[in-house]
């Protein structure tokens, strides 16, 4: 008899491990190699979808961004004239009551004049008739002492 044997010749322990780990970084790489192409492909779909919307929104920022500068301007040229407006409101409304303030004022003056014409007015008619009464009195009280002295010198 042959001394080959027809049985595989059994590996060691370390030789299998060996194996094992050689099957498991085939397969790793195997794996490994899946993924990087789908993930490959998956990215080139992305961003065949994406460059449309890509390109889109470029042409459309620049086109809001005036849009949104242009309302901008527009709110606060809106509000500069609002407040120019009430300004203005303010100042015609300030001038209309100092006009009225120097109306009142005057005629204020003006009846004041009046009062005080009229007062001295009437003083001097009252200086007047009282001057005149004293004349009258004095006149009647210096006939009066005539006639007591008069008499006075009769008697």
């Amino acid at each position: 008899m042959s001394t080959n044997t027809t049985k595989p010749e059994e590996k060691g322990f370390f030789e299998k491990v060996k194996d094992a780990i050689e099957d498991l970084w085939d397969g790793t790489k195997e794996n490994a190699e899946e993924l990087k192409e789908a993930a490959e492909n998956k990215y080139d779909n992305l961003t065949q979808k994406t460059a449309p919307a890509k390109r889109a929104a470029t042409r459309k920022t620049p086109t809001a961004k005036r849009t949104v500068e242009a309302k901008a301007d527009s709110t606060s040229s809106k509000v500069k004239t609002a407040a120019k407006n009430t300004k203005a409101k303010a100042e015609m409304k300030t001038k209309e009551a100092k006009a009225k303030v120097d109306e009142v004022k005057t005629k204020a003056d003006a009846k004041a004049k009046d009062i005080t014409t009229k007062a001295k007015k009437a003083a001097d008619d009252v200086k007047a008739k009282a001057d005149t009464k004293v004349k009258v009195v004095t006149a009647k009280s210096k006939g009066k002492t005539t006639t007591a002295s008069k008499r006075k010198a009769v008697a």
